[in-house]
């Protein structure tokens, strides 16, 4: 149901799902913390964190099973520290964040747990590595190439902590892994940034060379791409069109 290009049409679907009878609560409440994703994402912090309010507050079926209460403890913990990161409040987000690794475990979500861990490997400063290790020792014991796909994104955000922290050779290798999970079970998307951020770590080291040879694959794929375009007028000491 999501379509992370146009949240509005996400926003339209999730709000009719969390209103169709034809769910049950449970469906309809998870629909309703999707809906709230949505919102926030259009920059409506405010409507979106009234709707996990209103969710919080509502009254639950008495025979709820335990681990749906946990997963929708989770949703709403997990939306809300998403909601205070992107706002800039990242200090309020990492306890929800954390909230949301716990009571997704209870449920027995492993995808909602590697999101947040995702989540908290993005936003929890100095405890970066800690956060996407966790995420890799739960990858290890999965099987499921849905949640392989989580990899991607722990193993690219990872080489970017390390590359912005000045461990290029580090990041090289985590985006060369970024790579190696993209290419099994990714995304045609993340396969090119995989590949893009390869490129970036290789010009970073001096291996010129390497990174042109690459950027100009990508270009070949997609010429309009403006980043890669970037990397092209970078490494040719061209004027570039975007800071890389």
């Amino acid at each position: 149901m999501w379509n992370f290009a146009d949240p509005a049409v996400s926003e339209e679907r999730f709000r009719e799902a969390a209103d169709d009878d034809a769910h049950t609560a449970h469906e309809r409440a998870v629909m309703a913390t999707q809906l709230a994703r949505a919102v926030g994402i259009q920059g409506r912090a405010d409507e979106a964190t009234a709707i996990l309010d209103e969710l919080e507050q509502g009254e639950r079926p008495a025979d709820e099973p335990p681990e749906e209460a946990a997963e929708l403890r989770a949703r709403i913990a997990l939306e809300r520290g998403r909601l205070l990161a992107t706002s800039d409040r990242v200090p309020d987000a990492l306890p929800f964040l954390t909230k949301a690794v716990r009571e997704a475990a209870v449920a027995g979500s492993t995808f909602l747990v590697l999101d947040a861990l995702h989540m908290l490997a993005l936003n929890d400063a100095g405890h970066e590595e800690e956060w996407a290790t966790e995420g890799f020792d739960v990858l290890d014991g999965v099987r499921d190439p849905r949640l392989k796909r989580w990899g991607v994104a722990l193993h690219n955000n990872l080489g970017w902590t390390l590359h912005d922290a000045g461990n290029a050779v580090g990041a090289l290798h985590h985006f060369q892994l970024a790579v190696e999970a993209a290419d099994r079970y990714g995304t045609a998307e993340q396969q090119h940034v995989a590949r893009w951020s390869v490129g970036r770590a290789l010009r970073t080291l001096g291996r010129t060379d390497e990174a042109l040879e690459l950027q100009r694959e990508l270009a070949m794929a997609r010429p309009d791409d403006t980043y890669v375009q970037a990397e092209l007028a970078a490494l040719t000491e061209a004027e570039p069109t975007i800071e890389a």
